[in-house]
């Protein structure tokens, strides 16, 4: 009898366990939900429809405020600028750190332990706080260059930005790749060695293909960092009449429309920067899950 009770309140407690989980998650999904909601129907209300309740549901849909955000407000260009800036960065991270990710958790040589350390101090810095070094650095550069050649390369260009946004998040994505490269047994490259394969081939070949999983989930980090980032993008690209980014092009429309209270289309910029990370995020949830527990399941 005894072990019955204690069965039967065991369960209940189980029971009980469950309950409060899926009640606070279901909170949190409905707190992430709603805004989002929000913002989506937003976007496809006139604007008059926002001076009446502003949690009524749209009367119809106003296609106009995206052809008005993406052409007048010069959406369509920001979008276009960060697509650029965001597949640069992340190929050029890429190419940086997969070939370092895997010498430095594969192999051990002179000076790898101080080149590991050199790239996990690299985790304890801001962006924000060496972004003003960065932008004097450049502009000297650029003064040099004008003197020079009478034009400059490091401001108001968007391959720049690129290469300063993969730099900075370089050690952190270093530092997770090696983690799951590490935990790959030893045998796949003994194998392709005794079949013929050269160092880069076995990389190529063997063991980026079994770190799919590990990839994907820095390329999901990494575009997002990417795709929202606006303390670099807003501090090298200058010029006004030049290219800029979809943050740095929101936050501009966002001013803009303090006067003419265009809420339409300010919605319609927010979905415009929302909807590629939706996209992408559906696309390779399954692979970045893997990405985030297989690492810490093989021994």
């Amino acid at each position: 009898m005894a072990i019955n009770k204690e069965k039967a309140v065991g369960e209940k407690s189980s029971v009980l366990g469950k309950a409060i989980t899926y009640i606070v998650l279901s909170l949190l999904a409905i707190t992430i939900i709603i805004p989002v909601a929000w913002v989506f129907m937003a976007s496809v209300k006139e604007n008059s429809e926002f001076y009446g309740n502003p949690f009524a549901l749209p009367k119809g849909i106003h296609w106009q405020n995206f052809v008005d955000a993406w052409t007048k407000a010069n959406m369509g260009d920001y979008f276009m600028t960060s697509v650029m800036i965001t597949a640069m960065a992340l190929i050029i991270l890429l190419i940086v750190a997969l070939p370092a990710a895997y010498v430095l958790s594969r192999y051990t040589f002179r000076g790898s332990k101080l080149l590991n350390g050199g790239f996990m101090a690299g985790l304890f810095i801001n962006v924000n706080y060496i972004v003003v070094p960065i932008f004097l650095m450049f502009v000297s550069g650029d003064r040099l260059l004008n003197k020079l050649f009478g034009k400059g390369f490091f401001l108001n260009n968007p391959f720049v930005v690129a290469v300063v946004l993969a730099s900075t998040t370089l050690p952190f994505t270093i530092y997770l790749l090696s983690g799951y490269l590490a935990t790959l047994p030893k045998a796949y490259e003994e194998a392709a060695y005794v079949d013929g394969a050269g160092y880069f081939t076995t990389m190529v070949r063997i063991i980026l293909p079994m770190a799919k999983p590990s990839v994907v989930t820095v390329i999901l980090f990494e575009f997002l960092s990417y795709w929202n980032e606006y303390i670099i993008s807003m501090t090298m690209l200058t010029d006004p009449n030049g290219p800029r980014t979809l943050p740095v092009g929101l936050l501009n429309l966002m001013k803009a429309q303090n006067a003419k209270a265009e809420y339409g289309q300010m919605y319609a910029g927010l979905v415009l920067v929302m909807v590629p990370v939706l996209i992408l995020y559906m696309c390779v949830q399954k692979k970045l899950t893997q990405g985030m527990t297989l690492g810490g399941l093989k021994g």
